[in-house]
């Protein structure tokens, strides 16, 4: 049975879309990159799961990499022993080829649509573009509000925190579980776990389960894990492990998780929308190092009172965006997204050794 893991590389914040797209491979060391251009609803999606499924059947790893517009849809999937990848290249997160056909490539979903049908829907797809858009606008200023508020609280936590005494926890961490591995740095890969979208908080610890067996779970509501974090995975690198950190939606300089695949080994933050939910290997509690909690558990309210609002504006942009797609479905020659969905699966499937 193939290892199957799940990611996003984008996730909506405070500051707009969060977009981890450039990182989505190295394609330094990429044999096939493809590049799906095409706009709503022509089938980027079954396109992405056609591969993935085939991929999957022929036994090989396969990272799933989510939409954070909607998490039950792909922006990507990436086959890591091929050093093969498909994504979405499209706006919000477009990509351009640096190798064109040596290395990535684009295949164009949108020569089957029904152009002179489409033209006749202009002026409801137009609509229904704006209205998302507009959704998608008041979703952000909702997230940025609440942001603004959880600041105030971590700084508030900051003050009375005993970071001397997680340090010292953490050397013993690192000198227990990081041995040194080689010579050579370890290489980063840079994720989200989770994002918030219409469906709410959805944090795929999935992923974890499947890549680390032993787990340190920090409960942490106040972003104190952080530095902690930092030391944690520069020591990983610096003794030769890969690395998948798992960056902050609102904040992409601070690690909220970090996985090292080859030592079975991850560090997970838990809080309420975001709790790993199972039982860790060690549990370290950050909240019981905090004084004055009163003010700060009510700012905590009010930053989960706001991203409520968040997400009923994502709702709404998703309702909108389905439209969109409804109004292209009945004009896309899906046979032929299909049947060139299948041609590419069976060129990855002839890189296999």
């Amino acid at each position: 049975m193939a290892q199957v893991t799940n990611f996003f590389v984008g996730a909506n914040s405070g500051e707009g879309f969060r977009n981890l797209f450039p990182e989505l491979v190295d394609v330094e060391d990429t044999y096939d990159l493809i590049v799906l251009k095409g706009g709503p609803g022509v089938g980027k999606n079954t396109f992405m799961r056609e591969i993935g499924r085939t991929m999957e059947q022929a036994g090989t790893p396969v990272e799933y990499l989510w939409c954070s517009g909607d998490p039950d849809s792909l922006d990507g999937v990436v086959i890591p022993e091929l050093k093969c990848a498909v994504a979405d290249g499209t706006s919000p997160h477009v990509i351009e080829p640096q190798y064109p056909a040596a290395v990535d490539r684009y295949v164009n979903l949108g020569e089957y649509y029904d152009i002179t049908a489409a033209k006749a829907e202009a002026e409801e797809v137009k609509d229904k573009t704006h209205a998302y858009k507009a959704a998608y606008v008041r979703a952000y200023h909702c997230l940025k509000a609440a942001r603004q508020v959880e600041l105030d609280a971590i700084a508030e936590a900051s003050k009375t925190f005993d970071a001397e005494r997680l340090d010292h926890r953490i050397n013993g961490i690192i000198a227990r579980e990081l041995r040194a591995r080689g010579n050579e740095c370890g290489k980063t890969t840079r994720r989200f776990l989770g994002s918030i979208t219409h469906k709410g908080c959805i944090w795929r610890f999935d992923s974890v389960d499947v890549l680390c067996p032993k787990v340190y779970e920090f409960t942490d509501s106040w972003e104190l894990a952080g530095a902690s974090l930092a030391r944690l995975h520069a020591a990983a690198s610096e003794n030769g492990w890969n690395t998948i950190a798992c960056l902050s939606p609102e904040d992409p300089k601070h690690l909220e998780h970090l996985l090292i695949p080859g030592l079975g080994l991850a560090f997970v933050t838990s809080r309420p929308g975001m709790d790993y939910g199972k039982k860790p290997y060690r549990r370290i509690r950050l909240e019981t190092a905090v004084e004055s909690k009163a003010r700060m558990r009510f700012q905590t309210r009010m930053t989960a009172l706001l991203r409520e609002e968040a997400v009923g504006a994502l709702k709404e942009a998703k309702r909108n965006h389905d439209a969109l797609e409804a109004i292209y479905n009945p004009y896309v020659d899906f046979d032929g997204v299909r049947a060139t969905a299948a041609i590419e699966a069976g060129r990855l499937l002839s890189y296999l050794k």
